[in-house]
């Protein structure tokens, strides 16, 4: 069996319930899914939850519930959130889950008795609420700590320890010698930047269990759990572990066990592509490469680091009510709006900023007017002037759908979603262009035009399909839309559909109907 392309989000840590920033990142991760399968390629898409931690313990703590019933409670609704964005995931993980922790559990026994561990004192001062120790680099020039910090307290607590510092080297090496491995460029940069200009201190992989309990425990050493990143890193090779994947199981020794069983061997790793956000791209770009590299494991072939978003210009908070509720827009608005939004309005890497009269005003004018209108028009008039038999072919719009349709998968197979959009729209405007300069209206009205109103309405209706065949990554329920409006049944879900002249002469269309109905704005 053929390795399969494989993505992963990172996976959402459980103490509250999904916003704006994870919506979009399942989104343009699930979008590259389908655009993968698109191109011929078998793909595994995996996401999920980390449940461990002192916040989740916190939470759960709070609401007088046991931390498994509170990541049970939240796992449903996360689930469901996945499902109201139409995700094509393969495998939902959970840190929680047996199949994870017993992978956690064998990396650590390894790398243990590889020496790559040490346990020492501690003392210092410690951010609970970012589940970090803190050093003097992380003090203001007063003295204090960064409020994003919370609270910092004073500790003295023994702990295990990773050895980083043999590993800088390397690391510096790998990443200058392999340019794609971090993106965008100025996220790599950072990453050089901190390994240049750092010296790479240990990292702290334990909690004592008298303080936290609420983690995975340590195989070798029960008063002590895992620490919360070490443990949530892991969740890109436990699901391929789970299904069998050879390479992570023969690198870590585990047998085929009753959480594997021997004929679901799947091969997955290493991973093609993790998406990511720029607060955590150090754990992916610093840590993650080394334990990798301990464990005797490849590394991934790229981290696909995004940016935040704002709202109206300011920082997302819940705290002073600036937020977007994407459940909220989804059923106001239709699902593959708020998926079209997010990803026409964001490219993958700086920050973005979501306004509400933003969104209005792409809904109106490039879904409704542009793709609806053009969609609507061209199958009403095949209707009203050819009772929807699809006249003898004509190609001329071929060689401009043709650019366009290359120039988008182009752009897919390089991850650059907004700009694929943005080639799909120059189609929809062509094809908009082309109503106004050709009128077919009026070569209804002419007997003698009856030819040149054949050609119209067949390269209309013919680039109505090829912009279903594009789009179905984007916006998968619009693209089943028309395909059923042009009575074609399923979607093939295969770019090379896209090829001019899959409509037939002779073939009867269904029934049009707006795709994005308009809506009254606010005065």
């Amino acid at each position: 069996m053929s390795k399969r392309f494989y993505l992963t989000t990172a996976i959402d840590y459980v103490n509250g319930q999904p916003h704006l920033g994870h919506a979009y990142e399942k989104i343009i991760t699930d979008v590259i899914a389908r655009a993968r399968r698109a191109l011929g390629e078998e793909v595994f898409f995996l996401t999920g939850l980390d449940e461990h931690g002192q916040k989740v313990q916190q939470a759960a703590h709070a609401e007088s519930k046991t931390p498994q019933a509170y990541c049970d409670e939240l796992a449903v609704s996360w689930k469901s959130f996945a499902a109201k964005l139409s995700l094509t995931n393969d495998d939902f993980v959970r840190t929680t889950e047996p199949r994870h922790q017993e992978v956690v559990q064998a990396i650590l026994t390894k790398l243990h008795a590889s020496g790559h561990f040490y346990k020492t004192e501690y003392k210092g001062f410690y951010s609970t609420k970012e589940e970090t120790f803190l050093t003097d680099k992380d003090r203001r020039p007063d003295g204090t700590f960064d409020p994003s910090f919370g609270e910092v307290i004073e500790l003295i607590e023994e702990n295990f320890n990773f050895r980083l510092n043999a590993h800088q080297a390397w690391l510096i090496d790998y990443i200058e010698s392999n340019p794609g491995f971090i993106s965008p460029a100025h996220r790599r940069n950072e990453i050089l930047g901190f390994l240049k200009n750092n010296t790479l201190e240990d990292l702290c992989i334990t909690r004592p269990a008298s303080r936290l309990n609420w983690g995975i425990p340590l195989p070798f050493d029960p008063n002590f759990v895992t620490y919360v990143w070490f443990d949530a890193l892991v969740n890109y090779i436990s699901i391929p572990a789970a299904h069998g994947d050879p390479v992570v199981l023969a690198a870590l020794g585990l047998p085929n066990s009753a959480l594997r069983p021997p004929p679901s061997a799947l091969p997955l790793w290493p991973a093609d592509l993790h998406v990511i956000g720029k607060d955590i791209s150090k754990f992916h770009a610093v840590y993650w490469p080394i334990m990798l590299k301990a464990m005797g494991l490849p590394l991934p072939k790229q981290l696909l680091v995004h940016g935040w978003w704002q709202k109206d210009g300011a920082k997302i908070s819940k705290s002073t009510g600036n937020v977007v509720d994407p459940l909220a827009v989804i059923d106001e608005w239709g699902l593959d709006a708020f998926r079209f939004y997010v990803v026409r309005e964001l490219d993958i890497g700086p920050d973005g900023n979501w306004t509400d009269a933003g969104f209005q005003s792409r809904y109106q004018a490039e879904l409704a007017n542009g793709l609806g209108n053009l969609i609507n028009r061209s199958l009403s008039m095949l209707k009203r002037y050819r009772t929807g038999v699809v006249p003898l072919r004509s190609d001329e719009l071929a060689a401009d759908a043709q650019k366009f349709s290359q120039a988008a998968v182009e752009c897919l197979q390089n991850c650059q979603l907004q700009t694929a959009l943005e080639e799909i729209w120059k189609l929809v405007n062509r094809a908009n262009q082309y109503v106004d300069q050709t009128a077919p209206f009026k070569l209804a009205k002419d007997p003698a035009q009856t030819a040149r109103l054949d050609e119209v309405l067949y390269n209309l209706a013919e680039v109505c399909r090829v912009l279903a065949v594009l789009l179905a990554p984007f916006l998968p329920e619009t693209s089943e839309k028309i395909y059923a409006q042009l009575g074609l049944g399923a979607l093939s879900g295969k770019f090379e559909a896209s090829a001019w002249g899959g409509l037939k002469t002779g073939h009867t269309i269904g029934e049009p109907a707006p795709l994005f109905p308009r809506k009254d704005q606010p005065k």
